[in-house]
């Protein structure tokens, strides 16, 4: 999706919002940035646009646009999946957004063990990325990402959905024999971190946002501080993933929308 057809998303998204009688509360938030525009989302756009929209054309029509797909566990109950959301960087990158309201990496929802692993939804829905690849894509090169609150453009929580950089892949890889199934520092791209591996093919028996809880009280009562990345690797011992966590840079920057180390070119 390009910059300019999603524009176009975000404006009918707020007509939508008005029109739409049986929508969620609107969202506020206390940096929100909102300007006086009635037409203008603001930072509650994309829960406007998954409730608003793609839920409902789903429901209406079996048709999830303008999202990709729409996921609901329970179709009685519009509050119980998610979608998956072109982001508006166009591309390779992707968004899973919860259907029920939710705030960003700071939720205390997100520790609830009922709640839906949704980590382990995103990886399942990477082949959104092999479809713009035109071809298999690596586990390798794939990665997950929230950004800390202090980052974020969005108060909706969402999980982005790209490949890695080249040069983050490089590092994870020259770095994958050395981190274990304990938390321990890491440096990529002259950044810190604190890394585990998770040996599994799938994240359905982990937990990220648990998994960085327990780093600590500190962490666990100030989770909207951190990042958190999940990267594919290949381990010698099998398939897994690489968990990234840290209060620096945000997870969103060792994306690259344009997939070049899968070979999908600028």
């Amino acid at each position: 999706m390009n910059t300019k057809a999603w524009h176009l998303v975000l404006a009918f998204a707020a007509l939508a919002a008005l029109s739409v009688a049986s929508g969620a509360p609107h969202l506020s938030s206390p940096k929100s940035g909102k300007s006086d525009d009635p037409s203008d989302p603001g930072r509650d756009a994309l829960r406007q646009i998954v409730q608003n929209q793609c839920v409902v054309n789903w429901t209406q029509h079996q048709n999830p646009a303008p999202c990709e797909r729409v996921f609901l566990a329970d179709e009685r109950t519009e509050a119980s999946g998610y979608a998956i959301l072109p982001d508006r960087k166009g591309a390779a990158h992707y968004l899973l957004i919860p259907t029920q309201t939710m705030r960003g990496v700071e939720s205390d929802e997100l520790l609830d063990p009922d709640l839906p692993n949704y980590f382990a939804e995103a990886w399942r829905a990477r082949d959104v990325i092999t479809k713009f690849v035109g071809h298999p894509v690596l586990r390798t090169a794939i990665g997950l990402a929230v950004n800390n609150a202090h980052s974020r453009t969005q108060d909706q929580f969402h999980i982005h959905i790209d490949c890695l950089r080249q040069d983050v892949v490089d590092s994870l890889r020259a770095a994958a024999e050395h981190v274990g199934e304990t938390w321990a520092p890491i440096n990529v791209l002259g950044s810190s971190y604190q890394a585990m591996r998770i040996e599994s093919v799938s994240l359905d028996g982990s937990s990220p946002f648990e998994l960085v809880a327990q780093l600590g009280p500190e962490v666990r009562h100030h989770m909207g501080d951190y990042t958190v990345v999940v990267a594919g690797m290949q381990f010698k011992s099998g398939a897994g993933f690489m968990l990234l966590t840290g209060t620096g840079p945000t997870g969103e920057l060792l994306l690259d929308s344009s997939c070049a180390v899968a070979g999908a070119g600028g």
